[in-house]
């Protein structure tokens, strides 16, 4: 895997991550924030999860250009 895809990947899994803990805030499931509990945090964590999906599997896929030369 390229140097440059690496981070794409890891910058993925860490918009994941934030989606997850997010979602699961505004279910109510984490406590201990603001956040807890609100409903608009828990449809903006699953955009944010399905954001981070699309940048890992970007990442993962690489950038295939083909010369037509």
């Amino acid at each position: 895997m390229k140097k440059q895809n690496l981070w794409v990947v890891s910058g993925g899994v860490i918009v994941m991550l934030v989606g997850i803990v997010w979602f699961f805030q505004g279910l109510g499931a984490l406590k201990g924030s603001p956040m807890t509990g609100e409903i608009f945090w828990t449809y903006m964590g699953g955009v944010v999860i399905i954001l981070g999906l699309a940048v890992l599997l970007r990442g993962l896929k690489g950038t295939k250009r083909t010369n037509s030369r």
